[in-house]
């Protein structure tokens, strides 16, 4: 019996052992808690700032990337639906910013949010910097492009991003 509490006690302390040395090594490397000076890591351009490829954090950015360039489609797809052509150039739809609002809110509660989207991918043009309900309504929307032409690239796009995503 003492041999069986030898041997057990033997174990924990072997493990605690094993915690304690892999803390120190991972303090080592802390370079807050050690004063050596270890070299700052190197990333190029285009791992800065992102996550590890491949780590849940990697996959759930890639989902919601998916996720907002459907959005953005969807918001396109209403104005072109939903706005009536312009006299001069018949292929620019347009709709004003309140009859889109009321529209869109059902769909989705970042209407704002897509359009600016929208307006820096160079699709939908508005006056101003942000859409506010009400003060904005008699804002006109204009989308830029053919939605055939948007409805392809964005295909383009999700194809893109289904090929790069790392096997799950």
């Amino acid at each position: 019996m003492s041999d069986v509490i030898v041997e057990s006690l033997g174990a924990k302390v072997a493990l605690f052992n094993q915690h304690a040395n892999n803390h120190q090594s991972g303090q080592a490397k802390n370079p807050f808690t050690s004063g050596l000076n270890i070299d700052k890591p190197k990333f190029s351009k285009e791992e800065y700032g992102r996550p590890v490829a491949g780590s849940l954090s990697d996959i759930r950015g890639r989902k919601a990337s998916a996720h907002i360039v459907k959005e953005v489609l969807e918001l396109c797809e209403i104005i072109y639906q939903n706005g009536t052509p312009c006299r001069d150039q018949p292929d620019v739809m347009g709709i004003t910013f309140g009859d889109l609002f009321n529209i869109y809110n059902y769909i989705n509660d970042k209407c704002v949010g897509l359009l600016l989207r929208a307006r820096k991918q160079k699709l939908v043009e508005f006056e101003g910097e942000c859409l506010f309900q009400r003060r904005d309504d008699n804002v006109p929307i204009f989308l830029l492009k053919p939605i055939k032409e948007i409805r392809e690239t964005f295909r383009q796009r999700l194809e893109d991003m289904a090929k790069e995503a790392p096997p799950s």
